[in-house]
């Protein structure tokens, strides 16, 4: 069996995002020069620049011409209960959410989709695509099903608020929780990377999620490809 080994660069890349994850390097702060962080890690500074570029290309750390290397952001912690709102968490990190709209389509429902949603096969759904971000840089795309028989203006309504949670109170669901969640490790593909401001080929970390209302119906089966250099997600358990 032929063995893949890690790239030094990524290793080394690895190990200065966990450090600033950690806070070893708060925002604003200067990272040691490419000198010292080659002799630390016993590489050549060129290794060094590929790992520095790298961060900077997931928007952890910004290059200035002839004054080092500088962090950006720190990964967003959003925690994982069963109230998950997205605006709530990103304010809590201290960071201003955002969301921008992608795409928004009334078609028939997905097998996976009818099943997610208790709904009879083929039933009509509401598909809602965007990105969220955090200071105007992209933490994840989103994609959220909504029962269309139930919330037939939904997509009004979302183009309108621009937010889910404010789409289903208005729809008369003003509160939901998370039901169930499945988490996975993707690459981003050509598409996601572009949106997402990452390589192609970035990791990713997918949430799906369904969210039921009071009563314990379902109202959103949702995906989430988070960015896995900038969101640190903290299962809360209840």
């Amino acid at each position: 069996m032929t063995v893949t080994k890690t790239p030094i660069w990524s290793s080394i890349a690895a190990a200065l995002r966990a450090e600033i994850a950690a806070g070893s390097y708060a925002p604003g702060a200067k990272l040691p020069t490419e000198a010292q962080l080659a002799q630390r890690f016993g590489v050549n500074r060129h290794t060094v620049r590929h790992a520095l570029g790298s961060l900077g290309e997931a928007g952890l750390v910004q290059s200035r011409r002839g004054a080092g290397v500088f962090v950006t952001s720190v990964p967003t912690d959003y925690p994982l209960g069963r109230r998950v709102r997205f605006h709530q968490n990103v304010l809590a990190s201290g960071r201003t959410p955002s969301r921008r709209l992608l795409r928004s389509e009334t078609r028939p429902a997905s097998a996976a989709e009818a099943e997610a949603l208790a709904l009879p096969p083929t039933s009509p759904v509401h598909v809602i695509e965007g990105l969220s971000l955090a200071d105007g840089l992209p933490l994840g795309l989103f994609r959220s099903v909504i029962p269309a028989f139930r919330f037939p203006e939904f997509p009004q309504a979302i183009a309108r608020l621009n937010s889910i949670t404010a789409a289903l109170a208005e729809a008369g669901v003003p509160d939901y929780t998370r039901a169930s969640t499945r988490l996975t490790a993707k690459l981003a593909d050509a598409v996601q990377a572009g949106h997402l401001q990452v390589l192609q080929g970035a990791p990713l970390l997918r949430s799906v999620t369904v969210n039921v209302d009071a009563a314990g119906v379902p109202v959103e089966f949702g995906t989430t490809w988070f960015v896995g250099d900038r969101v640190t997600l903290t299962v809360i358990p209840e």
